[in-house]
């Protein structure tokens, strides 16, 4: 099966975590916290319906939910296996290919599957031994990996899309002059020509009534605060998440009181983050609970594996603000960027992309 480093990263991380039997927390700049670790008992996969556990011993058991073992693997299987993986993963060329070795290693140890499902923020399901209170619980994670490219942390779809007003009606002549605009920096060259006009962009609404109420859960104004961001970074004012607060805070487009330095945007863009993170998607309704109830695995580029575990919530919401940025994504495939009327409005919509640097 072909995949991208990124999906290899999943399988290198359920063969090396079973190898190592630990998983390091992470500080926020992603160095190993030594002192902080969880034992892993079990690993748990969904193979089409059939669960089956992988219980990490002297040797790696594998067993079904009734109990039945399947196969005895050493653990310097799963050590080498890693470690072919990952030379393999460094040494790949082409944005998706194949590893046979893995391929067969993984299927003579019951698992076909190797891909999690894609609607889903977990991509691995451990048990581990919680040194902190004692108890084994069972946690989903979600990886992500900087062996391959930068992964996405919010990917772009119509959801995604905030729906801006014209605050003066456009002219057909000036519709067609902004729309007619195809340089390299074309969206921000659009709105720089609306305003132009003696026009700017209001927020309107979202194209989602799911992602907006979504958002609403977070902060009641909070797709304001995002469309905020969303008219800095076209046009051109600001790019990483850490540059989109300080903007804010410049603006202060909710006019808080900030007279004793309250930070009201950089709290409200973390929880956002996280949420992001570890359960909430713009088409699914949030309830405000994690699929990924563990946290966060980064695969590192030199293949060590750490983690962000929920008791480390502060470290890792630093570590997703210092380290991710907006991004655009296409204005054609995802249908904005472009002047359009309707009930005799003009309108204009931006889309959100967030992509880790």
């Amino acid at each position: 099966m072909a995949m991208n480093k990124g999906e290899w990263s999943e399988v290198y991380t359920f063969l090396k975590l079973l190898a190592d039997g630990k998983l390091y927390a992470a500080d926020a700049d992603l160095n190993k916290i030594s002192e902080i670790y969880y034992p892993i008992l079990q690993i748990l996969r969904d193979e089409n319906g059939a669960n089956l556990i992988f219980d990490r011993q002297s040797e790696i058991k594998i067993v079904d939910v009734s109990g039945k073992e399947l196969l005895c693997v050493p653990l310097h299987d799963f050590k080498n296996k890693s470690s072919e993986l990952l030379a393999e993963i460094k040494n790949a060329k082409a944005a998706s290919f194949e590893v046979p070795l893995i391929e067969n290693f993984m299927r003579s140890i019951h698992v076909k599957q190797l891909k999690a499902k894609s609607q889903e923020k977990r991509d691995i399901t451990i048990v581990v031994h919680d040194i902190f209170t004692g108890y084994n619980p069972t946690l989903g994670f979600s990886i992500k990996s900087k062996l391959g490219g930068a992964s996405t942390l919010l990917n772009a779809s119509g959801a995604t899309n905030f729906i801006f007003k014209s605050t003066r009606p456009l002219s057909e002549e000036q519709t067609a002059e902004v729309n007619g605009i195809d340089s390299k920096t074309k969206i921000r060259d659009r709105i720089l020509k609306i305003e132009s006009f003696g026009s700017s962009l209001e927020f309107y609404k979202m194209q989602s009534e799911n992602f907006e109420r979504n958002l609403v859960m977070i902060d009641s104004k909070f797709p304001e605060i995002l469309a905020q961001v969303l008219k800095n970074f076209y046009k051109g004012e600001a790019n990483t998440i850490s540059d989109a607060v300080e903007k804010l805070n410049i603006i202060n487009p909710l006019g808080y009181d900030v007279s004793s330095n309250h930070p009201f945007y950089a709290y409200k863009i973390k929880n956002f983050l996280t949420d992001c993170a570890l359960g909430m998607t713009p088409a699914t309704l949030w309830t405000g609970k994690y699929d990924a109830n563990g946290g966060y695995i980064i695969v590192k580029e030199d293949g060590e594996i750490l983690c962000y575990h929920i008791y480390n919530r502060n470290e890792f919401q630093e570590y997703l603000f210092a380290n991710t940025k907006l991004e655009t994504p296409s204005s054609t495939r995802h249908g904005f960027a472009t002047v359009y009327k309707e009930d005799g409005e003009d309108y204009f919509k931006l889309n959100l992309q967030i992509r880790f640097k």
